[in-house]
């Protein structure tokens, strides 16, 4: 199972880019994701991929409002450009957030209209627009994507094989659980994975509720073929975290 980690958690946080770039490859990282794009070329020339990049802005504004579907194919178009560029597979895509006047019917409507209009587009350029789950009761209040059904439903809806559902396992957790029954019943559906202990999206570690082990053994019985990226908030050290993550990936292949 190839690992990458977000950028966005780990750096800042007592070391520098140079330093987590160069830590994290002697672990054994072969990617990176959710990195500003003024460091892309030092990712790229450090030997990681870059797994993924935001397609537009922003989480709150997205799909589900049909008056965004201009700005975020521009925002799209755009970024499929430093996906050609950089070698980029994955954008990651939001819903945006429920109002009084987008329900969760409508959204869902209105996201898979947004979708069709898009996937033509990833599809040219061969990369993967990845529909993120988020937890709307701790991190993203009134985050529209809160659940795998509603996922699920707007993959279903796009109809391409280059839309897919972004797994964040640690919101999934907070919303429903479940975990591992979800994994075996979307796995068609899911192309990419983010890992974070649950609760606090801190460290995959023994004092968290989320059996890692059997969640990444029941990934690697999928057959699953992409990258795990860890997205949690390290409380020790950036280095600590990330040996961590990767030991326990490591030992669950093992087991």
């Amino acid at each position: 199972m190839k690992q990458c980690f977000a950028w966005w958690s780990f750096a800042n946080r007592g070391v520098t880019n140079s330093e987590l770039l160069r830590e994290s490859k002697a672990i054994g990282y072969s990617g990176i994701e959710l990195a500003p794009p003024n460091l892309f070329t030092q990712i790229v020339d450090s030997g990681f991929e870059i797994v993924t990049h935001n397609g537009h802005e922003s989480i709150e504004s997205g799909l589900n409002d049909k008056s965004n579907h201009n700005r975020i194919e521009a925002e799209i178009d755009k970024n499929l450009g430093l996906a050609a560029k950089f070698g980029i597979k994955n954008l990651v895509v939001f819903s945006g957030l429920r109002t009084g006047k987008i329900d969760d019917d409508l959204g869902l409507e209105n996201t898979i209209t947004g979708l069709r209009r898009l996937a033509p587009l990833a599809e040219s350029a061969g990369v993967t627009l990845l529909v993120e789950i988020l937890n709307s009761r701790v991190d993203h209040p009134g985050y529209q994507c809160d659940s795998t059904s509603w996922a699920a439903a707007a993959i279903g809806g796009a109809d391409s094989g280059n839309v897919k559902i972004l797994y964040d396992i640690y919101h999934a957790q907070v919303m429903e659980g479940d975990i591992i029954r979800t994994i075996r019943c979307c796995s068609s559906m899911i192309g990419h994975f983010h890992t974070a202990g649950c609760p606090g999206r801190h460290e995959i570690d023994q004092y968290q509720e989320i059996y890692y082990p059997a969640v990444f053994r029941a990934i690697n019985e999928i057959g699953y073929e992409g990258y795990v990226g860890h997205e949690f908030i390290p409380t020790i050290s950036p280095r600590y975290g990330l040996i961590t993550a990767y030991e326990a990936v490591i030992a669950s292949a093992s087991a």
